[in-house]
Order: structure tokens, then C-alpha cells, then sequence
């Protein structure tokens, strides 16, 4: 890589989506309002700083986590993400992010990764490179680092009815927040849409059946809403 360009590294697209990861998709959308050129590149997790995707190169500076790539983009491009909010928008802002990340995200990687059928369609199909002798040792694999992982975070504990029922009240929480206001916080987008887009598009995929899915497709406002950002950030993408 030049050291004189910004790189985004991402997954890849897939299961319907522009990119399988609804943080790589939260960054990317938010380097798009910030309006600044990029180059992008696919890894794998275990290549990242961290484990984990996305992560940017940015002239040689490596920033991992996409609440740390915001900050940083923020402070040194000079660019407010959440421009005309005050400070108790702000403040809700956060709290529907950590909404989002730190609890319908789970519930959306339970019925990605532990659902036997949703597995084998997607997820399991990451091993589709190794040699084939490889391929049903690693699949057992990553499945089992994930249920750890879910059972370590708590959701993984439940059944899946009631994983579901945990899942669906944050997606109804959302559509009410959302109103019939274009972007969360009103008239204007802001960071948070980044965000929510992200996750709702991951979750009302229609490449994996699930509860959640079925649950947004009940919420017309939540529908348009990911359409409007799809069409605004990737009208390139078919959705």
C-alpha cells in the first residue's frame, strides 16, 4: 500500500450484502459522509491488529475498531459525523449504537452462525479455500468459537425462542426511535445511521431466514429505511 493513501480493510461482500460484516459496513458508510477517498482491501480476521474487521491504514497510521476508526477519522480530517445535534442527541445517539452492537448484534450472529441451516448456507462456506480434508474440521471449528464466544457474552445461554424474543424487542425499540423521521436523529443523517444501516441490513438480508428478519419486515419504516441508505451508499448494490 502507498503511504500516502487511506486503505479500509474489509471482508468481502456476500449473503446478499455489500459486506458480510455490519461494522465494515458501519465504517465504510461513515468514510462516505465524511466524504474522503479510499482504497479498499479484503482479509480474513485473524490477519487484523486485533482479530477483528474493519480495521484502516491511514498514511501508515493502523487504527483497528470502528468506533475508534470514527474518532480518529473525526480529529484528523476535521469532520463532525454528528453535526447539529446537541448534546442530549449525542448522548441518544450512543445509546442506540450500544443498542445495536452490544445487543442485537449477538442476537443477529446466534441465527448467522449457531442455526444449523443458516450456518451451512452462509458462514460455513468461509472454509470453502481450505484444502478439502481441512474443511469440516474448520467449519466445526469456527462454529464452536462463536457459540463460546455467545455463551461467554450471555445471549448464547438462552434458547433460541428466547434469544429471538431479546432480538426482536431492540428491533421494535429501533423502529419506534426511528418514527417517521428519515434519519434517526431527524431530518439530517448522522453517524448513528452508519450504524443502524449496518445492522438492520445484516439482519433483514433475505439470504437467512430468521425471526429477526421476519420481525423487521413487520416495521415498513425500518424497511424504507434501509432501502434509502442502500440506494444513498451503494447504488450499486442490487437489494
Amino acid at each position: 500500500m502507498s503511504s500516502s493513501s487511506l486503505t479500509l480493510y474489509a471482508t468481502r461482500a456476500g449473503f446478499g450484502l455489500p459486506d458480510t460484516s455490519p461494522f465494515v459496513i458501519k465504517t465504510e458508510v461513515q468514510l462516505k459522509m465524511a466524504g474522503l477517498v479510499y482504497d479498499r482491501a479484503s482479509v480474513i480476521p485473524p490477519q487484523a491488529p486485533n482479530g477483528k474487521l474493519p480495521f484502516i491504514n491511514d498514511h501508515d497510521e493502523v487504527v483497528s475498531d470502528s468506533t475508534f476508526i470514527r474518532a480518529h477519522i473525526e480529529r484528523k480530517y476535521g469532520v463532525d459525523l454528528d453535526e447539529g445535534l446537541d448534546a442530549c442527541q449525542r448522548a441518544q445517539a450512543w445509546a442506540i449504537e450500544r443498542l445495536l452492537e452490544d445487543h442485537l448484534y449477538f442476537a443477529m450472529v446466534w441465527f448467522r452462525w449457531i442455526d444449523p441451516e443458516n450456518f451451512a448456507k452462509g458462514p460455513a462456506h468461509f472454509a470453502d479455500g481450505a484444502p478439502e480434508a481441512d474443511r469440516e474440521q474448520l467449519r466445526h471449528d469456527m462454529q464452536a468459537r462463536k457459540a463460546v464466544e455467545l455463551h461467554a457474552q450471555g445471549l448464547g445461554r438462552h434458547t433460541p425462542a428466547r434469544i429471538a424474543v431479546l432480538g426482536e424487542r431492540s428491533i421494535d425499540a429501533l423502529a419506534q426511535l426511528l418514527g417517521d423521521k428519515p434519519w434517526l436523529m431527524g431530518e439530517t443523517h448522522s453517524g448513528v445511521d452508519a450504524t443502524a444501516f449496518g445492522m438492520l441490513a445484516c439482519v433483514a438480508t433475505p439470504f437467512f431466514d430468521t425471526p429477526l428478519r421476519r420481525a423487521v419486515e413487520t416495521h415498513p419504516n425500518l424497511i424504507a429505511y434501509v432501502a434509502r441508505m442502500m440506494q444513498r451508499y451503494y447504488p450499486e448494490h442490487p437489494w
